[in-house]
C-alpha cells in the first residue's frame, strides 16, 4: 500500500459523506489506495435489515481489484439460473453465470450484512468512521472543501475540511441541492411495491442458487435468497384496490401463493415488510468543483434488474484512483474531470434503459401479455428483455466519449476485426508465464503492486519483427513509473525489455482484443477500462497521451491538491 499523504491542516485528504455500501466502498478503495479518509455518517448505529442485496459480475470485478471481493462473498450465495415465468408459463431460463468473468455467479447477500463486512475492512486498513455526524453546510474554496457539521438535532455545529469531498449519502441527500445539483424526479403512477423479507417453504428450490420472477397480469414478482436463510419476495403491480401502508404478512402470503402457483408457500419469522412507490431521475453532473456525488446521491434507481448498488459501486472505485492519483501529483486535471463525464453519462444510460424495462414490466395490458405469452415459446432471454437490457451482469459499461479514450487504431483492417475499442471493458484471457497458465487480469490490477497502476499490453501479432517497437513503446513511458509494460508475445520470445512476458502462442489474447496478426499496444486504466490503443511504431502516440493524463515527463503534475 502507498504511503498516506495528510498535511496537517486537514482532517483528512478526503472526507465521504454516508457509510452505505458505497461509501464505505468509497472509503475502503480510498484505503487501498494509501489516502486518508474520513467517513461521516448521519445513522448512529449500522442498518438493521437489508434493501440492495446483489453483486454483478463487473461490480465483482472493480471489488476485486481494491481487495473487497472475496470478504464479501464469504457471506453471500452465489446464483446460476435465473427464472421467469409469464402468467404460469415458463419462458426460458437465463444460466446468469453464462459470461466471460472469473466472477460469473451473481452474489446475493443483504445490506446490512454487506455494510457491516465493508465497514470492518475499512476500519482494517485503518480508516475512520463517525457516525451520528449530519453535514448541513459545505462550502469550497481553491484549495479545499469545509464542511458543517451537526450531532443530533440541536447539537452544536462542527467544522472539518477536506482536500475532496464525496457524497454518498443515498437519495434523500443533504448535499446534493447544496450543490445545485439536485433534480425533479419522474414519477410512475397507479404502481405499487409491496416488499417482505421472511422464511419461505415452498414446493420449488429452496436451494439459494436462483432466483424466480413471475409476470402476472399488471404485475411482476419476484423470489430471491437474503443472508442467513432468508428470501425477499416482492410484487410491483397495479395499486387498484390496494391500502396505502405496509402489508401485513397474511396479505403478502395471499399474493405470493396466487402469482406463483402454489398453495402451499408459506412465510414466517418476517424481518422486513415495508410498501413504496416509484420515481426516478439522474443529476445533471456528478461533480462540482472538489465534491463528488456517488451512489444513490446522485440518481433514483428503479428496482429493475437490481442495477442500483452496483453502479454505485462503479462510481466508488472510479473515484477512488483518480483522487489517489491526483493527490500524489501522477494525473492532469483531466483525469478526476473524466469521473463526470463517464458516470453521470453512465447514469444517464442507465436510468433510461431502467425506464424502458419499467414500463415493459408494470405497465403491461391485455394485448401486450398475450403477445408476450406467444413469444415465450419463441423468443430466449425473454426476461432479459422485459428487464430492458440483455447486459445485466454490467460488462458492457463503457466510456467511448471519456477525454481518456483515444484510439490510433482506426485502418480498414481494424474495423474488420471485432476487438474492444478504447473506454471499453479490458477482457480477460488465458496466457502462459513461466510454463504456468495465468490470465491477463491479474496483471493490470493492481500491476506490480502499484494500486493505481496503468498497465501497458504490448501485442506482438505474431510478427518477429515487432520486436524494436516493442522495446520502443516499454522505454517511451518509462517517465511515467505507474505505466507498467507487459510483452504478449504470440511469436518468439523477445529478448532484452525487463518486464513480464506473457506467452500467447494459441492466440487467446491476441483473439480477445481483436489484434489477430497485428502489433499493437494498449494502455489499460487501474479499473480495467481501456484507455489508449495504437501499433507499436507510433510512440510518438502514446507519449503525448501520458503528457497529456499524467503531466510531462519525468515531472509532477500539476495538481490541484
Amino acid at each position: 500500500m502507498s504511503r498516506d499523504i495528510l498535511p496537517d491542516t486537514l482532517d483528512a485528504d478526503v472526507i465521504v459523506v454516508g457509510a452505505g455500501p458505497v461509501g464505505l466502498t468509497t472509503g475502503c478503495a480510498l484505503r487501498h489506495h494509501g489516502v486518508d479518509c474520513l467517513v461521516l455518517e448521519a445513522r448512529t448505529e449500522g442498518r438493521a435489515y437489508s434493501r440492495a442485496n446483489n453483486l454483478w459480475a463487473r461490480p465483482q470485478e472493480l471489488l476485486a481489484g481494491v481487495g473487497l471481493r472475496d470478504a464479501l462473498a464469504e457471506r453471500a450465495y452465489p446464483i446460476r439460473l435465473v427464472n421467469f415465468f409469464m402468467n404460469g408459463t415458463q419462458t426460458t431460463p437465463i444460466p446468469i453465470d453464462d459470461v466471460a468473468s472469473p466472477y460469473p455467479k451473481v452474489l446475493y447477500s443483504g445490506q446490512d450484512v454487506i455494510e457491516t463486512t465493508l465497514a470492518e475492512t475499512y476500519e482494517g486498513r485503518g480508516g475512520r468512521i463517525e457516525r451520528g455526524c449530519k453535514v448541513v453546510a459545505v462550502a469550497q474554496d481553491a484549495d479545499g472543501v469545509t464542511i458543517t457539521t451537526r450531532r443530533g438535532e440541536e447539537g452544536p455545529d462542527g467544522r472539518l475540511r477536506c482536500r475532496y469531498l464525496v457524497a454518498a449519502d443515498g437519495a434523500k441527500s443533504t448535499l446534493r441541492p447544496q450543490l445545485d445539483l439536485d433534480f425533479e424526479p419522474e414519477r410512475f403512477e397507479g404502481r405499487m411495491n409491496r416488499q417482505v423479507d421472511a422464511k419461505l417453504s415452498w414446493r420449488r428450490s429452496l436451494e439459494p442458487d436462483q432466483l424466480w420472477f413471475f409476470y402476472y397480469e399488471r404485475g411482476f414478482c419476484g423470489v430471491m435468497p437474503v443472508w442467513g436463510g432468508y428470501h425477499r419476495l416482492f410484487f410491483l403491480a397495479d395499486d387498484a384496490d390496494v391500502p396505502d401502508r405496509d402489508p401485513t404478512l397474511d396479505e403478502v402470503q395471499a399474493v405470493a401463493r396466487a402469482v406463483t402457483g402454489d398453495e402451499t408457500l408459506t412465510l414466517t419469522d418476517p424481518q422486513w415488510l415495508t410498501h413504496s412507490r416509484f420515481q426516478y431521475g439522474v443529476s445533471p453532473a456528478y461533480a462540482r468543483g472538489r465534491v463528488f456525488l456517488a451512489g444513490d446521491a446522485g440518481h433514483l434507481s428503479l428496482p429493475i434488474g437490481g442495477q442500483g448498488m452496483n453502479a454505485g459501486l462503479h462510481d466508488a472505485v472510479e473515484i477512488a484512483w483518480r483522487l489517489a492519483m491526483t493527490l500524489r501529483g501522477q494525473a492532469t486535471p483531466v483525469l478526476l474531470d473524466s469521473y463526470d463525464v463517464e458516470r453521470g453519462g453512465e447514469h444517464a444510460r442507465l436510468s433510461e434503459q431502467q425506464a424502458k424495462g419499467f414500463r415493459r414490466t408494470v405497465y403491461r395490458g391485455p394485448l401486450t401479455d398475450a403477445a408476450l405469452g406467444l413469444a415465450t415459446k419463441v423468443v430466449p432471454g425473454l426476461g432479459a428483455l422485459l428487464q430492458g437490457t440483455d447486459d445485466l451482469q454490467q460488462l458492457s459499461v463503457r466510456y467511448p466519449t471519456s477525454p481518456l479514450s483515444e484510439d490510433h487504431l482506426q485502418g480498414l483492417s481494424h474495423l474488420l476485426q471485432r476487438g474492444p475499442k478504447p473506454g471499453e471493458r479490458a477482457p480477460e484471457a488465458e496466457v502462459t508465464q513461466d510454463g504456468r497458465t495465468t490470465s491477463l487480469f491479474p496483471f493490470f490490477y493492481n500491476p506490480d503492486g502499484r494500486t493505481t497502476g496503468w498497465a501497458l499490453l504490448c501485442f506482438d501479432g505474431g510478427a518477429s519483427e515487432a520486436g524494436a517497437s516493442l522495446r520502443a513503446a516499454v522505454e517511451a513511458v518509462a517517465p511515467w513509473n505507474w505505466v507498467r509494460p507487459r510483452l504478449v508475445l504470440a511469436g518468439p520470445l523477445l529478448n532484452g525489455a525487463d518486464v513480464p512476458v506473457l506467452s500467447d502462442l494459441d492466440g487467446k489474447a491476441h483473439g480477445a482484443y481483436g489484434l489477430e496478426c497485428q502489433p499493437a499496444i494498449v494502455l489499460i486504466r487501474p479499473d480495467g477500462h481501456i484507455a489508449f490503443r495504437a501499433t507499436p511504431d507510433r510512440t510518438d502516440h502514446l507519449a503525448a497521451y501520458c503528457g497529456r493524463i499524467f503531466g510531462p515527463r519525468g515531472v509532477p503534475a500539476a495538481s490541484s491538491s
